[in-house]
């Protein structure tokens, strides 16, 4: 189990989302919090790309300026639909807009996890599908001023207020969330296979 193979290492969360830092919590792990401050443009490259570079740039960053032994974690996370990625609104206007793109549809959630420890650098992402209900514009407002769109990519925390609209997932739930916790279980026991 993660817990006992970083049980006498230091971690550190390279993030500053509440929401990893919790499900890091929830299995047992204190990590130390040192968000990066990298840039993460959207480009036209692919999705699971796009999240494994910025997870890999955000590891690198933080890394540099701590031991080699201490293990880092990364992670970046977006919303596409139909090829169009939805980021994080720049406004309450545009996270209204986020939404009157979702309703109804059918969306893809990638997340990219990157690991740095001793030098070694491991990254992985995955891909969720998941389904909204059709939003009316009342319910657009009425979510948009609860203010929980405004931090989060595509416009809506699953774990949240956001949770009421979603028809059905396809893949990891956690991922949605911004943590895909099997793969990083995966990550870990890769990266740690020779200790263990």
């Amino acid at each position: 189990m993660i817990h006992n193979i970083l049980s006498d290492k230091k971690l550190v969360l390279a993030s500053h989302s509440p929401r990893r830092k919790l499900l890091l919590e929830m299995l047992g792990l204190n990590p130390l919090v040192i968000p990066s401050q990298v840039h993460e443009p959207i480009t036209s490259e692919a999705p699971f790309r796009q999240v494994m570079r910025h997870a890999a740039n955000k590891a690198a960053a933080v890394a540099a300026l701590l031991p080699l032994e201490t293990v880092v974690v990364a992670a970046d996370t977006i919303v596409v639909l139909n090829k169009q990625i939805l980021g994080k609104p720049d406004s309450p206007q545009e996270a209204k807009d986020h939404l009157k793109l979702l309703s109804g549809n059918i969306h893809k959630v990638y997340t990219g996890i990157c690991l740095t420890h001793k030098g070694k650098t491991l990254c992985a992402h995955e891909r969720s599908s998941v389904e909204f209900a059709p939003l009316s514009e009342a319910e657009i407002e009425s979510y948009v001023a609860t203010r929980e769109p405004l931090d989060k990519a595509g416009a809506y925390g699953i774990q949240g207020y956001g949770s009421q609209f979603i028809r059905h997932i396809t893949g990891c739930y956690f991922n949605v969330m911004g943590f895909p916790i099997h793969l990083f279980y995966n990550m870990i026991s890769d990266m740690f296979r020779e200790d263990t």
